[in-house]
Protein backbone atom coordinates (compact mmCIF):
# COMPACT_ATOMS: atom_id res chain seq x y z
CA UNK A 1 0.00 0.00 0.00
CA UNK A 2 1.46 3.33 -0.93
CA UNK A 3 1.11 6.58 1.65
CA UNK A 4 -0.90 8.08 -0.86
CA UNK A 5 -3.74 5.07 -0.67
CA UNK A 6 -3.05 5.06 3.05
CA UNK A 7 -3.28 8.41 3.86
CA UNK A 8 -6.70 8.63 1.64
CA UNK A 9 -8.17 5.88 3.05
CA UNK A 10 -8.05 6.90 6.62
CA UNK A 11 -9.13 10.70 5.06
CA UNK A 12 -12.42 9.26 3.67
CA UNK A 13 -13.28 7.15 6.92
CA UNK A 14 -12.48 9.75 9.44
CA UNK A 15 -14.03 12.70 7.41
CA UNK A 16 -10.30 14.40 8.25
CA UNK A 17 -9.40 17.28 5.54
CA UNK A 18 -6.43 15.84 2.89
CA UNK A 19 -3.00 15.52 3.85
CA UNK A 20 -0.62 17.78 2.90
CA UNK A 21 3.01 16.46 2.34
CA UNK A 22 4.45 17.83 4.76
CA UNK A 23 6.71 15.45 6.52
CA UNK A 24 7.88 15.77 10.35
CA UNK A 25 11.39 14.95 11.59
CA UNK A 26 12.11 14.53 15.03
CA UNK A 27 16.18 15.08 16.63
CA UNK A 28 17.91 12.78 19.16
CA UNK A 29 20.61 12.56 21.48
CA UNK A 30 23.29 14.87 20.55
CA UNK A 31 20.83 17.90 19.64
CA UNK A 32 20.49 18.81 23.40
CA UNK A 33 22.12 21.87 24.45
CA UNK A 34 21.69 24.69 27.52
CA UNK A 35 18.81 26.46 27.84
CA UNK A 36 16.54 24.12 25.25
CA UNK A 37 13.06 24.72 25.71
CA UNK A 38 13.41 28.10 27.41
CA UNK A 39 12.68 29.93 24.15
CA UNK A 40 10.06 28.13 23.04
CA UNK A 41 8.46 27.90 26.63
CA UNK A 42 7.99 31.77 26.54
CA UNK A 43 6.59 31.99 23.44
CA UNK A 44 4.28 29.50 23.49
CA UNK A 45 1.16 28.71 26.69
CA UNK A 46 0.89 25.11 24.88
CA UNK A 47 4.54 24.31 25.22
CA UNK A 48 4.48 26.26 28.53
CA UNK A 49 1.81 22.99 29.61
CA UNK A 50 4.02 20.45 27.66
CA UNK A 51 6.91 21.05 30.32
CA UNK A 52 4.41 20.61 33.13
CA UNK A 53 2.80 17.80 32.60
CA UNK A 54 6.44 16.41 32.17
CA UNK A 55 7.03 17.16 35.78
CA UNK A 56 4.17 15.71 37.01
CA UNK A 57 4.22 12.69 35.13
CA UNK A 58 8.11 12.00 36.20
CA UNK A 59 7.82 13.53 39.60
CA UNK A 60 10.80 15.65 38.40
CA UNK A 61 12.04 19.16 37.42
CA UNK A 62 12.29 18.05 33.72
CA UNK A 63 11.27 21.68 32.96
CA UNK A 64 14.18 22.99 35.04
CA UNK A 65 16.94 20.46 33.11
CA UNK A 66 15.62 21.73 29.76
CA UNK A 67 15.48 25.59 30.78
CA UNK A 68 18.99 25.53 33.47
CA UNK A 69 20.57 22.46 33.19
CA UNK A 70 24.38 22.50 32.22
CA UNK A 71 25.77 20.76 29.54
CA UNK A 72 27.31 18.06 31.81
CA UNK A 73 23.46 17.69 33.46
CA UNK A 74 22.36 17.73 29.83
CA UNK A 75 24.70 14.96 28.44
CA UNK A 76 23.68 12.51 31.32
CA UNK A 77 21.49 9.92 29.10
CA UNK A 78 19.28 9.85 31.93
CA UNK A 79 18.63 13.02 31.65
CA UNK A 80 19.39 13.16 28.13
CA UNK A 81 16.03 11.59 26.99
CA UNK A 82 13.15 12.71 28.61
CA UNK A 83 14.30 15.94 28.31
CA UNK A 84 14.84 15.71 24.43
CA UNK A 85 11.17 13.71 24.13
CA UNK A 86 9.63 16.80 26.12
CA UNK A 87 11.23 19.49 24.38
CA UNK A 88 10.44 18.29 20.92
CA UNK A 89 6.41 17.82 21.73
CA UNK A 90 6.93 20.93 23.28
CA UNK A 91 8.38 22.28 19.68
CA UNK A 92 5.56 20.70 18.19
CA UNK A 93 2.88 22.16 20.66
CA UNK A 94 4.02 25.39 19.65
CA UNK A 95 3.86 24.81 16.17
CA UNK A 96 0.18 24.02 16.46
CA UNK A 97 -1.13 26.29 17.94
CA UNK A 98 1.03 29.07 16.13
CA UNK A 99 -0.63 27.44 12.59
CA UNK A 100 -3.86 27.39 14.46
CA UNK A 101 -3.59 31.33 15.01
CA UNK A 102 -2.57 31.28 11.10
CA UNK A 103 -5.78 29.65 10.45
CA UNK A 104 -4.29 26.47 9.09
CA UNK A 105 -3.79 22.87 10.17
CA UNK A 106 -1.18 20.50 11.25
CA UNK A 107 -1.19 17.55 9.40
CA UNK A 108 1.80 15.86 8.27
CA UNK A 109 2.16 13.21 5.72
CA UNK A 110 4.81 11.00 7.29
CA UNK A 111 7.04 11.63 10.81
CA UNK A 112 10.75 10.47 11.51
CA UNK A 113 13.40 10.96 14.13
CA UNK A 114 16.98 10.52 14.32
CA UNK A 115 17.37 7.36 16.48
CA UNK A 116 15.94 8.90 20.22
CA UNK A 117 13.87 11.19 18.45
CA UNK A 118 12.12 8.34 16.87
CA UNK A 119 10.20 8.03 20.48
CA UNK A 120 9.15 11.80 19.73
CA UNK A 121 7.95 10.93 16.24
CA UNK A 122 5.66 7.99 18.17
CA UNK A 123 4.39 10.71 20.38
CA UNK A 124 3.50 13.05 17.12
CA UNK A 125 1.75 10.17 15.62
CA UNK A 126 -0.51 9.09 18.32
CA UNK A 127 1.02 6.11 18.59
CA UNK A 128 1.72 6.74 22.08
CA UNK A 129 0.39 9.10 24.95
CA UNK A 130 3.47 11.71 25.94
CA UNK A 131 3.08 10.28 29.61
CA UNK A 132 4.11 6.76 28.50
CA UNK A 133 6.73 8.15 26.18
CA UNK A 134 8.26 9.95 28.92
CA UNK A 135 8.41 6.69 30.74
CA UNK A 136 9.80 5.06 28.18
CA UNK A 137 12.82 7.12 27.53
CA UNK A 138 13.20 7.32 30.95
CA UNK A 139 13.53 3.36 30.75
CA UNK A 140 15.52 3.75 28.18
CA UNK A 141 17.78 6.06 29.53
CA UNK A 142 18.41 3.63 32.87
CA UNK A 143 19.02 0.42 31.07
CA UNK A 144 21.43 2.31 28.52
CA UNK A 145 23.52 4.04 31.78
CA UNK A 146 23.40 0.70 33.46
CA UNK A 147 24.42 -1.30 30.24
CA UNK A 148 27.43 1.24 29.94
CA UNK A 149 28.66 0.68 33.53
CA UNK A 150 29.43 -3.06 32.78
CA UNK A 151 30.62 -2.65 29.47
CA UNK A 152 31.76 1.12 28.38
CA UNK A 153 31.79 2.34 25.03
CA UNK A 154 30.72 5.36 22.65
CA UNK A 155 30.47 6.52 19.66
CA UNK A 156 32.73 8.45 17.33
CA UNK A 157 31.48 10.68 13.84
CA UNK A 158 33.73 9.95 11.33
CA UNK A 159 33.32 12.43 8.25
CA UNK A 160 34.95 12.09 4.94
CA UNK A 161 34.52 8.49 4.15
CA UNK A 162 33.55 6.17 2.08
CA UNK A 163 30.99 3.89 3.93
CA UNK A 164 32.23 0.88 2.86
CA UNK A 165 35.83 2.26 3.76
CA UNK A 166 34.52 2.93 7.38
CA UNK A 167 33.10 -0.69 7.21
CA UNK A 168 36.49 -2.22 6.55
CA UNK A 169 38.15 -0.16 9.50
CA UNK A 170 35.61 -1.35 11.48
CA UNK A 171 35.83 -5.02 10.72
CA UNK A 172 39.57 -4.53 11.39
CA UNK A 173 39.41 -2.43 14.18
CA UNK A 174 37.38 -5.85 15.99
CA UNK A 175 39.59 -8.51 16.52
CA UNK A 176 39.46 -7.88 20.38
CA UNK A 177 35.54 -6.45 20.95
CA UNK A 178 32.86 -4.77 18.58
CA UNK A 179 32.80 -1.59 16.65
CA UNK A 180 30.84 -0.69 13.55
CA UNK A 181 28.76 1.30 11.86
CA UNK A 182 25.56 2.69 14.01
CA UNK A 183 23.99 5.84 12.11
CA UNK A 184 24.06 6.00 8.44
CA UNK A 185 23.50 10.11 8.67
CA UNK A 186 24.13 11.39 4.96
CA UNK A 187 26.82 10.60 2.12
CA UNK A 188 30.47 11.25 4.00
CA UNK A 189 29.12 11.35 7.45
CA UNK A 190 28.45 7.99 9.65
CA UNK A 191 28.93 7.00 13.42
CA UNK A 192 30.45 4.48 14.81
CA UNK A 193 29.88 2.28 17.85
CA UNK A 194 31.77 -0.22 20.27
CA UNK A 195 33.62 -1.22 23.26
CA UNK A 196 36.22 1.63 24.29
CA UNK A 197 39.40 -0.20 22.88
CA UNK A 198 37.65 -1.20 19.60
CA UNK A 199 36.03 2.39 19.30
CA UNK A 200 38.96 4.11 19.41
CA UNK A 201 41.33 1.27 17.06
CA UNK A 202 38.83 2.17 14.49
CA UNK A 203 38.88 6.29 15.39
CA UNK A 204 42.80 5.71 14.64
CA UNK A 205 42.34 3.70 11.71
CA UNK A 206 39.86 5.94 10.01
CA UNK A 207 42.12 9.15 10.74
CA UNK A 208 45.42 7.36 9.03
CA UNK A 209 42.55 7.39 6.09
CA UNK A 210 41.95 11.22 6.14
CA UNK A 211 38.96 10.95 7.76
CA UNK A 212 37.87 13.37 10.25
CA UNK A 213 36.88 12.00 13.45
CA UNK A 214 35.03 13.44 16.53
CA UNK A 215 34.60 11.46 20.18
CA UNK A 216 30.82 12.06 20.53
CA UNK A 217 29.63 12.59 24.22
CA UNK A 218 27.77 9.35 24.82
CA UNK A 219 28.92 6.64 26.84
CA UNK A 220 27.11 3.44 25.30
CA UNK A 221 27.67 1.71 22.33
CA UNK A 222 24.44 2.12 21.25
CA UNK A 223 22.54 0.73 17.58
CA UNK A 224 25.14 -2.16 17.43
CA UNK A 225 24.46 -5.71 18.58
CA UNK A 226 26.33 -5.40 21.39
CA UNK A 227 22.89 -3.83 22.63
CA UNK A 228 20.73 -6.96 22.51
CA UNK A 229 20.42 -7.72 25.96
CA UNK A 230 19.41 -3.88 26.82
CA UNK A 231 17.12 -4.09 23.70
CA UNK A 232 15.24 -7.23 25.27
CA UNK A 233 15.08 -5.70 28.52
CA UNK A 234 13.58 -2.42 26.69
CA UNK A 235 10.80 -4.26 24.97
CA UNK A 236 9.73 -6.62 28.02
CA UNK A 237 9.09 -2.83 29.39
CA UNK A 238 7.31 -1.42 26.65
CA UNK A 239 4.74 -4.56 26.67
CA UNK A 240 3.37 -2.94 29.56
CA UNK A 241 2.65 -0.01 27.83
CA UNK A 242 -0.59 0.64 25.11
CA UNK A 243 1.07 1.44 21.99
CA UNK A 244 -2.07 2.36 18.97
CA UNK A 245 -1.51 2.99 15.29
CA UNK A 246 0.07 5.61 13.90
CA UNK A 247 -1.63 8.67 11.92
CA UNK A 248 0.45 9.35 9.57
CA UNK A 249 2.84 6.43 9.01
CA UNK A 250 6.33 6.68 11.20
CA UNK A 251 9.42 5.84 8.72
CA UNK A 252 11.34 3.08 10.48
CA UNK A 253 15.24 4.05 11.36
CA UNK A 254 16.18 0.43 11.16
CA UNK A 255 14.47 -0.63 7.33
CA UNK A 256 12.82 3.00 5.89
CA UNK A 257 9.90 1.16 5.52
CA UNK A 258 6.40 3.01 6.39
CA UNK A 259 5.23 1.47 10.08
CA UNK A 260 1.50 1.66 10.10
CA UNK A 261 0.56 -0.76 13.35
CA UNK A 262 0.90 -0.23 16.60
CA UNK A 263 2.72 -3.69 16.52
CA UNK A 264 5.29 -2.45 14.52
CA UNK A 265 5.96 0.79 16.21
CA UNK A 266 6.49 -0.93 19.72
CA UNK A 267 9.26 -3.22 17.93
CA UNK A 268 10.56 -0.39 16.16
CA UNK A 269 11.58 1.09 19.59
CA UNK A 270 12.48 -1.73 20.78
CA UNK A 271 14.95 -2.96 18.41
CA UNK A 272 16.47 0.44 17.14
CA UNK A 273 19.13 0.19 20.16
CA UNK A 274 20.61 -2.83 18.66
CA UNK A 275 20.05 -1.68 15.04
CA UNK A 276 21.97 0.46 12.74
CA UNK A 277 19.94 3.97 11.82
CA UNK A 278 19.64 3.93 8.62
CA UNK A 279 18.63 8.00 8.39
CA UNK A 280 19.62 8.76 4.74
CA UNK A 281 17.48 5.57 3.23
CA UNK A 282 15.19 7.02 5.87
CA UNK A 283 15.03 10.95 4.23
CA UNK A 284 15.16 9.26 0.67
CA UNK A 285 12.01 7.01 1.49
CA UNK A 286 10.45 10.18 2.67
CA UNK A 287 11.04 12.12 -0.38
CA UNK A 288 10.25 9.52 -2.62
CA UNK A 289 6.38 9.10 -1.02
CA UNK A 290 5.61 12.58 -1.80
CA UNK A 291 7.02 14.32 1.22
CA UNK A 292 7.82 17.76 1.37
CA UNK A 293 8.32 20.43 2.99
CA UNK A 294 10.46 18.83 5.82
CA UNK A 295 10.06 20.14 9.55
CA UNK A 296 12.33 19.43 12.27
CA UNK A 297 10.64 19.88 15.06
CA UNK A 298 13.05 19.99 18.44
CA UNK A 299 16.28 21.78 19.84
CA UNK A 300 18.87 22.47 17.00
CA UNK A 301 18.88 22.21 13.23
CA UNK A 302 20.71 19.02 12.62
CA UNK A 303 18.33 17.01 10.68
CA UNK A 304 17.97 20.35 8.48
CA UNK A 305 21.65 20.20 8.10
CA UNK A 306 21.65 17.09 6.74
CA UNK A 307 18.59 16.80 5.06
CA UNK A 308 20.44 19.19 2.24
CA UNK A 309 23.37 16.88 1.81
CA UNK A 310 21.18 13.79 1.70
CA UNK A 311 18.63 15.77 -1.19
CA UNK A 312 19.74 19.13 -1.31
CA UNK A 313 16.56 20.17 -3.59
CA UNK A 314 14.35 19.44 -0.64
CA UNK A 315 13.05 21.86 1.37
CA UNK A 316 13.75 22.43 4.70
CA UNK A 317 12.68 24.32 8.31
CA UNK A 318 14.07 23.53 11.93
CA UNK A 319 11.52 25.03 14.64
CA UNK A 320 13.99 26.08 16.97
CA UNK A 321 15.06 29.19 14.75
CA UNK A 322 11.88 29.56 12.74
CA UNK A 323 10.94 33.15 12.10
CA UNK A 324 7.37 34.17 12.01
CA UNK A 325 7.46 34.69 8.13
CA UNK A 326 8.71 31.10 7.47
CA UNK A 327 6.28 29.85 9.40
CA UNK A 328 3.29 32.01 7.75
CA UNK A 329 4.68 30.96 4.36
CA UNK A 330 4.53 27.10 5.70
CA UNK A 331 0.60 28.24 6.55
CA UNK A 332 0.47 28.64 3.16
CA UNK A 333 0.85 25.39 2.05
CA UNK A 334 -1.07 23.45 4.47
CA UNK A 335 -4.88 23.00 4.84
CA UNK A 336 -7.46 25.29 6.28
CA UNK A 337 -7.80 24.70 9.94
CA UNK A 338 -11.50 22.60 10.15
CA UNK A 339 -14.07 23.33 12.77
CA UNK A 340 -13.05 21.40 16.13
CA UNK A 341 -16.44 19.35 16.10
CA UNK A 342 -15.23 17.68 12.38
CA UNK A 343 -11.74 16.93 13.54
CA UNK A 344 -11.41 16.70 17.07
CA UNK A 345 -7.69 17.34 18.29
CA UNK A 346 -5.34 14.54 18.95
CA UNK A 347 -3.98 14.01 22.37
CA UNK A 348 -0.35 14.78 21.36
CA UNK A 349 -0.30 17.24 18.39
CA UNK A 350 -0.93 16.21 14.77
Amino acid sequence: MTLQQTSSQKDTDAGEPPRSGLALLFPGQGSQHEGMGKRIAQLSKAARQIFSDADDVLDTDVSRLCFEGSEEELEDTVNTQPAMLTTSIAHLAYLRERLEELGRRLWPSLIAGHSLGQYSAAVAADALDFSDGLRLVQKRGRIMADWAKDRPGGLAAVLGLQDDDVDQICREASSEGTVAIAVHNCPGQVVISGDTASLENAMSAAKERGGRVRRLPISVPSHTPLMRDAARELARFSERLSFRNPSPPLVSNISAKLLTTAEEVREELSNQICAAVQWARCVIAMANEGAGPFVEVGPGQALTNLLRRIKGDTEGLATENASDASLRSLAETLPHAVPVEAAPRRQNGT
